[in-house]
């Protein structure tokens, strides 16, 4: 492929990539989102100020929380190529916009490892993968703990039941974050597959972090999650603050936990997270419609926009030039 065609090629990509994302925003918000419109007329009923002050801090949050995964994917990266701060930043909100139109936010791979050299691309979808695994580590964490605590605070099932659930829960903990401090275990298990042994020099970046570099990004992803878990509480705290606070965050997090385990597709998901959402709340509130709002709104600020920032970013990649 000539230079003048992978150019063009690549301004295509960028094109394809931007009327996707647009496109499913647009069918989301004008054709099938009616929560945003039930969102508007609650507010109403809220004083102005206080709308304000809390949509701003969970605004700000929104930019900790992406800052936050933004150094870890620089810590991640930093043994394939060293990127900056704000390089890192744009790598994550690009992937954002990438992942908005993906199953699962697969596409959110592609778009970050794309702003590293070419020859370190698929090395870093393994090195992303490790703070995914992170991540997945800390929501499992907290989430079995506060199921285990709401099934037995609300005497959903028999207690002998919960007592069960707990120790299974708590020997699934272990294995996982023993297995996640020993990231290693699974390169060798690769190698084992005869077929993948010959991509061993892609895969075996996750082998070469140590414990204390998995450490900090498990400590990034800790950061992570009280972020966006505090920011759950600041919304639904707004619309309904006759809520005890510790039910409702043990709820919360019972809410990500589920969340997190079913399929998605960012964009086309909100129906799902306020289902899910709607039926969970009933056992601390009826008040539907706010806890589908305080989803909505969430999902606005968490996902949405920073998809829509991160198109800018998608105008900078460049699919083919990138050869260090």
């Amino acid at each position: 492929m000539t230079a003048a065609a992978k150019k063009i090629f690549s301004y295509l990509l960028k094109a394809a990539i931007l009327i996707l994302a647009f496109a499913f925003i647009y069918h989301q918000f004008l054709n099938k989102n009616q929560n945003l419109h039930q969102f508007e007329v609650l507010i109403s009923r809220i004083s102005g100020n206080q709308v304000i002050i809390t949509l701003s801090v969970v605004i700000l949050l929104m930019g900790v929380n992406w800052l936050l995964e933004s150094l870890k994917w620089q810590y991640l990266s930093r043994r394939l190529a060293n990127i900056s701060v704000w390089e890192a930043i744009e790598a994550v909100f690009c992937g954002l916009t990438w992942a908005i139109f993906t199953p699962n936010r697969v596409g959110e791979y592609g778009g970050r490892v794309m702003f590293l050299p070419n020859r370190k691309r698929v090395h870093g979808v393994f090195a992303m993968a490790v703070g995914s695994f992170a991540q997945n580590v800390i929501t499992n964490l907290t989430g079995l703990l506060a199921t285990v605590w709401f099934l037995y605070y609300f005497s959903i099932v028999n207690n002998w039941i919960v007592l069960g659930i707990a120790v299974l829960s708590f020997f699934f903990l272990l294995l996982l974050m023993v297995f996640y401090f020993n990231i290693k275990w699974l390169v060798g298990l690769l190698n084992r597959v005869k077929f993948l042994r010959k991509y061993h020099r892609f895969f075996d970046i996750m082998g070469r972090y140590n414990f204390k570099e998995l450490l900090v990004v498990i400590g990034y992803s800790l950061a992570r999650f009280f972020v966006f878990t505090f920011q759950y509480y600041l919304v639904i705290h707004l619309l309904l603050p006759d809520i005890h606070a510790v039910e409702m965050i043990i709820t919360v997090v019972v809410f990500i936990f589920i969340q997190s385990a079913l399929p998605s597709l960012d964009l086309l998901d909100i129906g799902v997270r306020s289902f899910t959402a709607a039926h969970l709340f009933l056992y601390i509130t009826n008040q539907q419609i706010a806890i589908i709002a305080a989803v909505s709104a969430i999902w606005l600020i968490n996902l949405i926009i920073p998809a829509i920032l991160g198109s800018v970013f998608v105008l900078k990649l460049k699919f083919f030039d990138r050869t260090a």
